[in-house]
């Protein structure tokens, strides 16, 4: 069971999880494009969506979630609903296409993250803190949305990866 845990998924998730969320609280806090943070591992769980279909990237949501809230201090559980949120939008809009191109699969992580970003006050809301609907959230909704899609073409290999998913091939059927 234990070697199960460790060469599945989570293993290969969790070591990502934490250099990303070092990444993010390190070096992406003093990059502010337009005074936003971007947010690194909401763009991987949409990747990770991407990659792997909408459960998968719910999965991987979860556990990047729980990360950056252990990391954090953000009450557990608040950025595992976003994330796994972002994941599961971005896995859903992305079986629209059987094999997704790069670019194609920007628009779809940035789509991902961006439904991750705005669920963000509502869960911050329903935890009870206040002030949490601004103005800004015009201006951080589509940086990180943008972000997230630049991201994309490093994090949808990653994710792919993380989830030991290979390629997928079509073979012509045989008549």
């Amino acid at each position: 069971m234990i070697v199960s845990f460790i060469q599945g998924p989570i293993g290969r998730l969790l070591p990502v999880a934490i250099l990303l969320l070092a990444l993010q609280t390190t070096v992406f806090v003093d990059v502010q494009p337009f005074g936003v943070v971007l947010q690194v591992l909401l763009a991987f769980a949409a990747a990770a969506g991407v990659a792997g279909g909408p459960e998968r990237g719910m999965i991987a949501g979860f556990v990047l979630g729980v990360v950056f809230d252990l990391g954090t201090g953000a009450p557990l559980g608040s950025s595992s609903v976003t994330m796994g949120l972002a994941g599961m939008v971005a896995g859903s809009v992305a079986y629209i296409n059987i094999d997704v191109h790069w670019w194609l699969a920007a628009i779809f992580v940035g789509l991902g993250a961006a439904v991750g970003e705005l669920a963000v006050p509502v869960v911050r809301y329903f935890v009870g803190q206040t002030n949490v609907f601004t103005p800004q959230l015009t201006t951080i909704v589509p940086v990180v949305a943008l972000g997230a899609a630049l991201m994309s073409p490093l994090f949808v290999p990653m994710s792919r990866w993380c989830l030991r998913l290979g390629r997928a091939e079509w073979k012509v059927p045989t008549e």
